[in-house]
């Protein structure tokens, strides 16, 4: 097979597989590690030989520039604002993890010699290995999940960050591990006085030399200029410290962090982007290349002891140091199985271990495949970890009551209210607004620090995912007057409007996006009204420019109104004043009206009587309780209940008159 029919192999590959994730909602790591799996020499044959060797030599640079992400995601700032979680629950988990991994695959050696062949310095290397999670998988499924803010959220994304530190002491200790028993601990003198001199000298200079570096080539105002800088520094970077004796990822590293202190941090992010995942996901295609399926169906139960071995032992250290280190048992326990996975770095430090002669042959294909098999089966044990605490931990029913408590506590003497679910700027804004009006409102927010400063300032905010349907239900859904879902996350909302609606039918929710894109699903998820902030803020610039080149403020308005009511329907029409600008026909403007239904129409339905009247759309329906309706036409009328018409005049004018009592 030619280079080019490989290539395109391996393309046509990795698109079906990562579009195949993203139909299942999966995170793109495992359609790579499926692809790799199903195209590997031993499977189908269709890679092999020097080709196949040559696209592994390639994907190693994805390893290069995941690191160079890393560092450039790694700030002193950052790493001080969660250093307890950095420093005492990630440290002590890796520091842990390698301790028992390492002295059950002594213990092993020691019962079984024939079936377990392990030195001790192959046993560290596996201990680091494993000590690994997959960042890429769990801040995923966190993210879809809205869980970073968590409790648990925030403990793991701690350890995750001591994990990546981890690897750059691990890249270089695995290396000297593999030198002869009487050189070893002089390579290890050696790698460790290379690693801390070249770092010093890199950081003590590098900062002010790559600053200088990236004004002068930003200053010359070409992309692609810009684009060849980066792809140099890392890679000269990575080639010096591997020349130094160390490795490729250790030099991206630096790379990263010289530049994350520099004012080009963002801008590099996105220029290297696309670099950095198309060649991690070649370097996750070649990790399942390895695994040969053969061995592993004829050694199946060897791998089905290790994923198992592997799953519990993580999850028994990182709950049980997350218990000791304060965590309740619920958030102890997430946190476990959030982090029992096998990580991407684990595959690096154990391929590196295999170069280097740690690992028994016959001992690689079935670690590898376990390792493999558990980051497969992350995204399920997430899914079900909610129902595993509860299952497991008997105090977690209670504390969530004490949650859902604390809601209804706050909303129990509310009616008529505003649910605003999510609490940022935008929810600021509105509650701004809807306290100026004096109407009475309650947020929910999953983010503890915010809720915990607007509480105190006073604000009527409290801790729910509103997201959950007890939450919802606690916080006065059914006595709400309206809710308004104000964060941006699609699968998040839509859950929301799945449980607003399977609850509280008749309540408006009004959703907010970024674009246009989702308008139609999300009204037909139930919203009744979508504002996208791509749109309104195009209106804006529109209108300004109007305004700047001459046309009447009021003709602006009114021209900036008609291309919203296109798109709201809450919108079309408004209430008629006396500074209405009438020098259009006033025939052929939407107006609004408030109706009381008389008592004559009791035992009509909506439909009938719009039907009746003609040319008039219900916007909203309060019953004579003062609770609130989805204006729905087969609603059937019992007198005194409050309609909000829209309709040209002469269809409000017989409205007026047909719904006099």
């Amino acid at each position: 097979m030619s280079p080019l029919e490989l290539t395109l192999l391996y393309l046509a590959a990795a698109v079906l597989g990562v579009a195949a994730c993203r139909w299942a909602r999966l995170p793109a790591i495992l359609g790579y590690l499926v692809v790799g799996v199903l195209i590997e020499p031993h499977t189908l044959g269709w890679a092999v030989g020097q080709d196949a060797e040559g696209i592994k030599q390639l994907a190693e640079y994805g390893v290069v520039f995941l690191m160079f992400v890393i560092g450039l995601e790694f700030n002193l700032p950052k790493l001080h604002a969660m250093r307890q979680h950095v420093f005492g629950l990630g440290l002590a988990q890796v520091l842990v993890t390698m301790g028992v991994v390492s002295g059950g695959a002594l213990l092993l050696a020691w019962l079984l010699p024939q079936h377990w062949p392990m030195s001790w310095q192959g046993a560290l290397a596996l201990g680091g290995a494993l000590a690994m999670s997959s960042t890429a998988i769990v801040v995923k499924m966190m993210s879809d999940r809205l869980e970073l803010e968590s409790e648990h959220g925030q403990r793991i994304i701690g350890v995750l960050l001591l994990q990546d530190l981890a690897v750059v002491p691990l890249l270089v200790l695995i290396p000297a591990l593999g030198s002869s028993p009487e050189d070893l601990l002089a390579e290890l003198a050696v790698a460790g006085l290379k690693a801390v001199g070249l770092i010093t000298i890199l950081l003590w200079g590098g900062q002010r030399v790559m600053r200088w570096w990236l004004t002068l080539v930003a200053r010359r105002k070409s992309q692609e200029l810009f684009v060849l800088n980066l792809l140099l520094m890392t890679l000269g970077l990575a080639w010096l410290t591997e020349l130094a004796g160390l490795s490729l990822g250790l030099g991206a590293f630096i790379c990263g962090m010289l530049i994350s202190e520099t004012q080009f941090k963002y801008q590099v992010e996105a220029e290297i982007r696309p670099f950095h995942d198309v060649l991690l996901g070649l370097f996750f295609i070649t990790i399942g290349m390895l695994l040969d399926w053969r061995l592993v169906m004829m050694q199946w139960p060897a791998v089905v002891i290790l994923l198992v071995l592997i799953l519990l032992a993580k999850l028994v250290v990182v709950a049980g140091v997350a218990a000791l280190l304060g965590a309740s048992a619920g958030t102890a326990l997430r946190t476990g199985l959030y982090l029992a996975q096998a990580g991407e770095f684990g595959f690096v430090l154990l391929t590196l271990s295999n170069r280097q002669g740690l690992l028994a042959p016959e001992l690689f294909n079935p670690i590898l495949a376990a390792m493999v098999v558990s980051m497969l089966t992350t995204p399920f044990i997430i899914m079900a970890s909610n129902r595993i605490v509860l299952r497991l931990v008997a105090s977690e029913w209670m504390l969530q009551s004490l949650q859902v408590t604390r809601i209804a506590r706050q909303s129990m003497d509310a009616a008529g209210h505003v649910l605003i679910c999510g609490y940022g700027r935008s929810g600021q804004a509105m509650a701004r607004l809807l306290r100026q009006q004096k109407i009475p409102f309650i947020a929910l927010d999953i983010d503890p620090d915010r809720v915990r400063l607007a509480a105190a300032a006073g604000d009527s905010v409290v801790f729910g995912d509103a997201a959950t349907t007890p939450a919802l239900i606690a916080a006065g859904l059914g006595r709400a007057s309206a809710v308004a879902l104000t964060y941006l996350d699609p699968p998040s909302v839509l859950k929301a409007l799945a449980a607003i609606r399977a609850h509280a039918p008749q309540v408006p929710v009004i959703v907010r996006t970024q674009t246009d894109r989702d308008l139609d699903k999300l009204r037909a998820a139930g919203a009744t009204e979508v504002v996208p902030e791509g749109l309104e803020g195009a209106l804006i610039l529109a209108g300004h420019a109007l305004a700047l080149s001459g046309t009447p403020v009021r003709r602006v308005a009114r021209l900036v109104q008609q291309q919203r009511e296109q798109r709201y329907g809450m919108l079309r029409g408004f209430f008629p004043g006396a500074d209405d600008d009438v020098s259009t026909d006033p025939m052929e403007e939407m107006r609004l009206g408030m109706f009381t239904v008389p008592t004559s129409m009791a035992g009509q339905s909506l439909g009938e009587v719009l039907n009746r009247l003609g040319g008039l759309r219900a916007i909203s329906l309060r019953l004579p309780t003062g609770t609130p309706a989805m204006p729905d036409d087969a609603i059937v009328l019992q007198g005194g209940e409050t309609v909000l018409l829209s309709g040209r005049p002469d269809a409000l004018a017989r409205a007026e008159h047909g719904l006099a009592a």
